[in-house]
């Protein structure tokens, strides 16, 4: 559970992330979806500790974790809890696991570190994960190196690497990312089930709709650094209640019906510099009004179904202007 966390950068003058909540239970998939530089990434990062202390800043926010709860702006995540209780999964393997080593070596190098156990150990528990996440020939694997695997099994390593100690938590940063169509479905299915099996929480960081649609328990869309909508995905689909969920809705391309152009939503993400007050969409907005300068608090609506813009539900609103 995260609680009004803020995140800036040294030298900028906005928060880059601003006033997040996000709740994820044991055993549910949270995705959080938006375009590219509007938070995802850096929140995750912030959350497990991995940013500079010297550029990176949190002015506010907490989070409640397995019944304790830390303080972000002071203490931040213990570094145990890192890779043990708390786990990620990052965008591209190639870069995140360490060329110079042996798979197996990287895997059982975090199973010592936090089981404490004898190298053996650890490295019949990298076997294991290895068999778990489904790579073929898991013997011969355990003592290749990164380059000598391809992009999917890399992949695989990661999640075997990310869930080797147990975690309660995971998050997984876009990671079908630069993967085919088939491999994406492989490892998404893989995640799905593991997360089953385990029980454990998953944050899911995307961009991509159908992600969502095929694997989110519930979503959390945001925005310039803003969560702007939250709820269960079936009711976030059906219903979208913010005018950029609206519009990322409908810029997915329809396989069936007649064939139209593209809708787009006008205008790029502002820098953080060039951020809004209040709605930081209301540059972008159709429904944008003076109101907007100021940030709107989430409206409940229906089914755990949240919305932050002064016009939800926007059926009642459009019934009032027509």
């Amino acid at each position: 559970m995260l609680r009004n966390f803020s995140l800036r950068f040294r030298g900028q003058g906005a928060c880059v992330v601003e006033n997040v909540d996000l709740d994820v239970a044991a055993g549910e998939i949270l995705c959080i979806v938006g375009e590219s530089g509007c938070g995802k990434s850096v929140t995750a990062m912030a959350l497990m500790g991995l940013l500079p202390s010297d550029t990176a800043r949190i002015p506010d926010g907490s989070m409640t974790f397995d019944g304790r709860t830390f303080d972000l702006t002071t203490e931040g995540i213990p570094s145990d809890m890192r890779g043990s209780d708390m786990a990620m999964i990052f965008q591209e393997p190639m870069t995140s696991l360490n060329p110079a080593f042996r798979i197996g070596d990287q895997i059982a190098e975090s199973v010592e570190r936090h089981k404490g156990c004898s190298r053996a150990d650890a490295r019949a528990r990298a076997l294991e994960m290895l068999r778990r996440v489904g790579l073929p020939s898991p013997e011969q694997r355990l003592d290749q190196y990164p380059h000598q695997l391809s992009g999917g099994q890399r992949q695989r390593v990661m999640i075997a690497m990310a869930l080797a100690n147990d975690p309660r938590l995971l998050i997984a940063d876009e990671p079908t990312t630069a993967l085919d169509v088939t491999i994406q479905a492989q490892i998404l299915e893989l995640i799905r089930d593991l997360q089953r099996d385990t029980g454990m929480g998953t944050i899911m960081i995307t961009h991509d709709l159908g992600v969502v649609a095929e694997v989110a328990d519930t979503v959390a869309v945001m925005y310039g650094g803003q969560i702007v909508e939250t709820g269960p995905v079936a009711e976030v689909f059906e219903n979208p209640q913010h005018p950029y969920t609206i519009g990322l809705m409908a810029s997915v391309p329809r396989l069936t019906g007649p064939r139209a152009r593209l809708t787009t939503i006008p205008g790029t993400v502002p820098t953080t510099d060039a951020m809004a007050e209040g709605c930081r969409f209301r540059t972008r907005c159709a429904f944008a009004a003076p109101l907007c300068a100021t940030r709107p608090a989430p409206t409940r609506l229906t089914g755990g179904h949240a919305v932050a813009c002064h016009f939800a539900p926007l059926e009642q609103h459009l019934a009032v202007a027509g």
